[in-house]
This record gives C-alpha cells, structure tokens and sequence, in this order.
C-alpha cells in the first residue's frame, strides 16, 4: 500500500563552504522540482548552522549537500552536529559530488543517506529521496 502526501516533498539543496561550483546543484534543484518535490535552493556560500536553520525554517523532508571542494569530511559532520543541537530529526541528509568510496562509508556511518557521484541519473536521485521520505516521514 502506498502512501499518498499531503503536501509535496521538501527538499533543500545547499552548497556549503567555499565550493563556487553550483551548476550540480541547480540542475539536481531543477530535476527535482521536475519529480514534483518543492525545492529550496540556499545558493552559495552557505555554513552548516545556515543550513539546518533554512531547513527548520522551511520544514523539510531532506537536505541535499553538493559538494565538489573536498571538504565533505568536514562539512557533513558539522552539519550531523547542528542538525542534532537543533533537533532535526527525522530529516533526511544526502548529497553528491566528488567523494572517495572509502569516506562515502565513513559518513553513511555517521548517518548521512545516500551519496551520489557525478554521472548519476536524476531519476535514480529522485526516486532515492521520495523512498526514504515515505518510509520515513508521516503524511
């Protein structure tokens, strides 16, 4: 039996840190508005704090995190960090971009959902957040 929704998913996707290249993020936005998610798009720039505050703000389904800067290891945490100390629970946080296999497991293991590397279809994306939101999240 599937679950119908009583509003779209929400989704807000962020680039943290320094990272200048956004043209990932803002296809990854697009297609998922396209999925019919709503999406919030932060732009560049943005700290983790910042982040987690939009995400409460906008009462999201999850975060996506596009990061091509290296600095995954780095920024994934803090943003666990803040979304703990905020009591975001039940949020999905995932994300893409350049990430060795080997700090993919490492940050699944601190919690963070999928990651996706360049190449990956929209549609794998799409469906991924819209499974982990119904089986997670109570319409």
């Amino acid at each position: 039996m599937s679950k119908t929704f009583s509003r779209p998913i929400r989704v807000l996707v962020a680039k943290v840190g320094l990272d200048g290249h956004d043209r990932g993020a803002k296809v990854i936005a697009t297609s998922l508005r396209d999925a019919g998610m709503e999406v919030i798009y932060t732009g560049l720039r943005q700290t983790p704090e910042m982040v987690v505050n939009a995400a409460l703000q906008e009462d999201v389904d999850a975060i996506g995190i596009s990061i091509l800067s290296g600095a995954h290891m780095t920024v994934f945490p803090k943003i666990i960090a803040a979304m703990k100390a905020k009591q975001l629970e039940n949020v999905l946080l995932t994300g893409g971009g350049i990430i060795p296999e080997g700090d993919i497991k490492e940050l699944k293991a601190m919690g963070v959902g999928e990651l996706f590397a360049p190449g990956t279809t929209m549609q794998t994306i799409a469906e991924y957040i819209k499974n982990w939101v119904t089986e997670n999240r109570n319409f």
